[in-house]
């Protein structure tokens, strides 16, 4: 009895969810929401300036990216009317960094001010700690090495950016136990079958670390791309000479002239090591003399933003045309094939080369240091591959009894394409975009290792570029140049391929990587 009262009791609230809206459904539950929401908002309070100016990022990369675009199709017809696009995408991109220098400038929890890493050891400062006296820095955080602050911050930064991303995949399961209308999706099963699948989970890790080292890379590193490597020579760095004695300025980039890698023992600064002047470098110094993991933090945020416009730019052209080809079929369905083919027959790397000469000195080349000339050709070659994968599962659901009933009840094509097609497809899409991901970054960095005007633009850091420098010195005391940047980018494309293999055997367990009692006891498919 207390069963059968109790299935009821589930059954009308499944029922009074699917009738409601979502605020009405928070405000007859709101204690789930209240809870999820106020660690939320401290997650937001916290970093809010760093998140800010991240999203700004990439919406300013958006900006470009769409601008961009639009202003090279209409100066095919109206170089008068390009002109103005230009003004347009000057005027936004103007305001949205001045929104994002005054969000970055604002104090949070993890910045560098609360946690510095840079100082000078002074023989003559001496501090205690638990009766114990001990030669503190000055500058650091609690007079500790730099070594010391920067792991502490760099700890407490992954910390932060691990629990923000979990809590995010909380507030899902928030909504989905709580105020999603129906009680179950097969997108529960998908996830369900994700978080079991030990090489998609490797994945997920990958990529949250990428992101992390995206947006939190300037409170990662032990520098600053400015201080460090764009503008070295505006910032100074205070040491005690060792000849004097006394406390000393120079300016960065002279330090960085005589903190070379240059592959002789005696010359190089090595992993997890200090310079002459007292700074601290994880990963070493570049021949050059530049701190390599700060290099590594400004090239994961260029790598995402290229990527990022690039994936999305091309995901979305492709599951447009794979949607119009298959409901249409016939001629529209040929004449993609046909521009696909035409795109996919131009080898893109010598596509590249060729529109990096070109647009040589274009205004392109100069947003983003090059990075949005990168993405919009990218995008536009990237297509054809992505709307290929999509086009044999938008053919097979046009072919579905629901659609024919829906162009027979007489439904505009737009909005049977976007209900009844959209959702089936949009699960490949993730799939195969998420496995080019690693052709992109690998092309990024091909074009950086070239140089010659190729790429990003110097001194923006590049990991290609990284590997160039450091080849020379593969089998020396240098070592450190080439082979992790080359083991970053591997783990990456690794990374973002566990991850499409991941998502493909949650979507359909019949695939290669599910096992055939997994897709008995599931039925398969999406």
């Amino acid at each position: 009895m207390a069963a059968n009262t109790t299935h009821a009791d589930d059954t009308r609230d499944t029922t009074r969810r699917s009738t409601d809206g979502l605020w009405t459904r928070i405000r007859t539950n709101p204690q789930p929401a209240l809870r999820w929401g106020v660690v939320a908002a401290v997650l937001v309070v916290l970093e809010l300036g760093a998140l800010t100016g991240g999203i700004l990022t990439l919406v300013d990369a958006l900006v470009m990216g769409v601008t961009g675009l639009i202003d090279v199709i209409v100066g095919l017809v109206s170089p008068a009317l390009a002109g103005r696009v230009v003004d347009v995408q000057l005027a936004l991109s103007t305001f949205i960094e001045g929104v994002r220098s005054t969000a970055q400038s604002l104090p949070t929890l993890l910045s560098r001010d609360v946690i510095p890493n840079q100082g000078y050891n002074d023989p003559s400062t001496v501090r205690s700690f638990l009766g114990l006296s001990y030669n503190a820095w000055t500058g650091p955080f609690l007079g500790l090495s730099p070594a010391a602050a920067w792991a502490i911050r760099m700890a407490l930064t992954l910390a932060y950016s691990l629990f923000t991303f979990y809590w995010l995949y909380r507030g899902w399961l928030t909504f989905r136990t709580h105020y999603r209308r129906a009680g179950w999706t097969p997108r529960d099963d998908m996830v369900n079958r994700l978080r079991n699948h030990s090489w998609g989970k490797f994945g997920i890790v990958v990529l949250v670390l990428f992101l992390t080292m995206s947006l939190f890379g300037t409170t990662l590193a032990p520098s600053t791309v400015q201080q460090n490597i764009t503008a070295s020579y505006g910032n100074e760095v205070q040491y005690v000479s060792a000849d004097t004695g006394a406390v000393e300025t120079i300016p960065a980039g002279e330090a960085n002239f005589n903190s070379k890698s240059k592959g002789n023992p005696a010359q190089n600064v090595g992993v997890m090591t200090y310079d002459d002047y007292g700074r601290f470098h994880p990963f070493g110094t570049l021949p050059n003399g530049r701190d390599l993991f700060t290099y590594m933090m400004g090239g994961a945020e260029t790598t995402l933003m290229v990527t990022g416009i690039a994936i999305g730019m091309a995901g979305f052209i492709a599951a447009l045309l794979a949607l119009v080809s298959s409901y249409y079929g016939g001629t529209v369905d040929l004449s993609v094939l046909t521009l696909a083919d035409g795109i996919v027959s131009i080898p893109q790397l010598l596509l590249l080369i060729m529109v990096s000469v070109v647009f040589q000195d274009h205004w392109l080349k100069s947003v983003f240091n090059g990075g949005l000339l990168l993405a919009l050709v990218f995008g536009l070659t990237t297509w054809p591959v992505l709307w290929r994968s999509l086009r044999g599962p938008a053919l097979q659901v046009a072919e579905e009894e629901w659609v024919d009933a829906a162009k027979s009840f007489g439904q505009q094509p737009t909005v049977t394409m976007r209900k009844h097609m959209l959702p089936y497809v949009l699960g490949y899409l993730l799939i195969y975009a998420s496995m080019t991901v690693g052709g992109i970054v690998i092309a990024m960095a091909s074009l950086s290792f070239l140089g010659n005007g190729l790429g990003i633009t110097p001194p923006t850091p590049a990991w290609g570029r990284a590997i160039s420098q450091g080849q020379p010195y593969v089998s020396s005391a240098s070592w450190h140049i080439a082979l992790i940047p080359g083991l970053i980018i591997v783990v990456l494309v690794t990374g973002a391929n566990a991850l499409g293999d991941g998502i493909r055997d949650a979507i359909d367990p019949e695939s290669e990587g599910g096992s055939e009692e997994e897709a008995a006891a599931t039925g398969g498919g999406a």
